[in-house]
């Protein structure tokens, strides 16, 4: 057996599973809800044995449901809450791991406890596997790769969305576990070290999107928290649109019992997200990177499922807690991206 999906029945999860299923891969789906999941594998003719029900509490179980498996896709969050029991459980199984996740502090605390366990088990570990974390961490590194020591790079998000469309119920619940981090902005990288304390430099940037100028504010993205272990630079910043930093800080209980699961797929596509990384070297010379498509939630799946197949069928430089550009060729992977709607270009200053 190869792939394994935790909280298969979820949104996203299901979207996993449909992307595996695609691409006639091997599954397990593992969860906590024994009816959903039967439900779950009864739609993808996946048989008994490879349904399993495994709670975050039980770290043998959930260790033993992994077993068989050589690489697991972590989609049940808030990861800040849930995602380190999946991640242990992957390494005592010596099974590789990929996740969706998206908050910054979960992801920090995973390279700073997790490393070296991973590499003595000689997995690989790849959190942020979603429409902007690795996206954003492989146009950085192409972008900077030609200037040399980096000064200051920026990363800007931009989405849009149609009427009817809203973040799906567990993008939500992450982005309330860690509403703090959104109020504040989030981490941010200079001198060496990653700290929430550091001020916003930037106030507008030219998003892909807009395709202008725009007021941004500092945003807690994944690849302030990847980025910097494989960019040597100075500074790093994540900054978002305001509308959509404002969206995510407001997020009530209230406001996640009355959305659906997910938006459907006639609404959901039409939605498009934005990421341009700006690049300035120490001597001055510049880049700007840009990513784009259609469909997050599509896209993640498209990504979290790419990057476990390549876990297996590509040799890894090392193994560990690894930021995507250190365990992928960056170029290679966003152009497999391009049959799923994923455009990417880079511009010399």
């Amino acid at each position: 057996m190869t792939f394994a999906v935790y909280g298969a029945y979820g949104y996203t999860g299901r979207l996993v599973v449909a992307e595996l299923a695609r691409r006639r891969l091997d599954m397990a789906l593992l969860g906590r809800d024994a009816d959903r999941l039967a439900r779950l594998a009864f739609t993808y003719d996946v048989p008994p044995g490879k349904v399993r029900v495994a709670t975050l509490d039980d770290p043998a179980v959930l260790a033993a449901a992994l077993s068989d498996c050589r690489v697991v896709i972590n989609c049940a969050g808030p990861f800040t809450v849930a995602g380190t029991a999946v991640v242990r459980a992957a390494i005592a199984a010596c099974c590789h791991y990929v996740d969706i996740a998206g908050e910054q502090l979960y992801m920090k605390q995973v390279f700073d406890t997790l490393a070296s366990a991973a590499e003595r088990a000689e997995v690989g570990v790849i959190l942020a596997a979603n429409d902007d974390g690795l996206p954003s961490d492989l146009i950085a590194a192409l972008t900077a790769r030609p200037l040399g020591p980096i000064d200051d790079l920026v990363i800007g998000l931009e989405l849009t969305r149609v009427d009817g469309s809203t973040p799906s119920r567990g993008t939500l619940r992450s982005a309330f576990a860690s509403r703090d981090t959104f109020l504040d902005g989030g981490l941010g990288y200079a001198g060496g070290r990653w700290d929430s304390g550091i001020p916003a430099r930037r106030s507008s940037m030219m998003l892909p999107l807009s395709g202008r100028v725009v007021p941004v504010v500092k945003f807690p993205l994944p690849g302030v928290v990847t980025i910097p272990r494989h960019v040597r630079a100075n500074r790093v910043e994540g900054v978002a649109s305001q509308a959509l930093a404002t969206g995510l800080a407001g997020v009530s209980t209230e406001l996640i019992d009355s959305v659906p699961e997910g938006p459907p797929e006639t609404i959901r596509s039409a939605g498009r997200w934005g990421i341009a990384v700006e690049a300035v070297a120490g001597s001055g010379a510049t880049a700007r990177g840009v990513v784009q498509g259609h469909d997050m939630q599509a896209t993640t799946a498209a990504v979290a499922v790419e990057a476990a197949q390549r876990l297996l069928v590509q040799p890894l430089a090392g193994f560990g807690v690894l930021a995507p550009a250190e365990a992928f060729d960056p170029k290679d992977f966003l152009d497999a991206l391009a049959t799923h709607g994923v455009t990417w270009s880079i511009e010399q200053g």
